[in-house]
């Protein structure tokens, strides 16, 4: 019976395509490599990406308002926290730029602005650590104008989150009232007697009792 089957089997495979039985079974054999090959190749879209791949673009969570803090407080957010926001300053003003990561954060060319003031750097385009500092007197026309376009660039593209606290120096109308107050407090001078004589007569040296 399998006998009768594979003559009618190979008879059919000549008569409609010519072929004999081991030619066809050849030909058949290279389209399924083909077609292995070619499916190994552009595998299904639908496979897993990788872990990192979509920790790389998660969403970045929503800026927080920090309102006043210090400069000592702001270095907290220079990048080596992943937990925390990438945070920078121009001319007092705070922003978030964690969602430039790659250009503020570790690693980064930028890095070294995050979690300052860096003012006077970026109006001198300097990366020496003198210049980290939000200190801009001095500055010329050029390099002010420098400065108002990274503060234009900043305002446009990041969240502006709160405001670096200066310390406020003592004044010279302060010291003028301390005087003044030092002053009201001496005593008073004594009023000379009647006659237009103070009371305690000055000693003139060399006289005699």
């Amino acid at each position: 019976m399998a006998l009768q089957l594979w003559e009618t089997l190979k008879e059919a495979i000549t008569a409609y395509t010519g072929l004999s039985p081991a030619t066809f079974f050849t030909a058949l054999a290279l389209v399924l490599a083909v077609y292995h090959v070619v499916s190994g190749l552009f595998g299904s879209s639908d496979q897993p990406r990788p872990r990192a791949l979509e920790e790389e673009m998660e969403p970045l969570p929503p800026p927080v308002q920090l309102g006043e803090i210090t400069e000592e407080e702001l270095k907290l957010y220079d990048g080596s926290d992943p937990k925390k926001p990438l945070l920078m300053a121009i001319k007092g003003q705070i922003y978030d730029v964690s969602q430039s990561r790659m250009f503020y954060g570790p690693g980064g060319p930028y890095a070294l602005f995050a979690g300052k003031d860096a003012s006077r750097a970026l109006a001198k385009m300097s990366f020496e650590d003198k210049d980290l500092t939000g200190d801009i007197s001095g500055l010329g026309p050029f390099e002010l104008d420098a400065l108002q376009d990274w503060e234009y660039k900043f305002m446009s593209k990041y969240v502006k989150v709160g405001t670096i606290k200066k310390n406020v120096p003592v004044t010279d109308g302060s010291t003028a009232d301390e005087s003044n107050l030092a002053e009201e407090s001496k005593p008073a001078i004594e009023e000379p007697a009647e006659g237009g004589q103070s009371e305690r007569a000055p000693v003139v040296e060399g006289e005699k009792e």
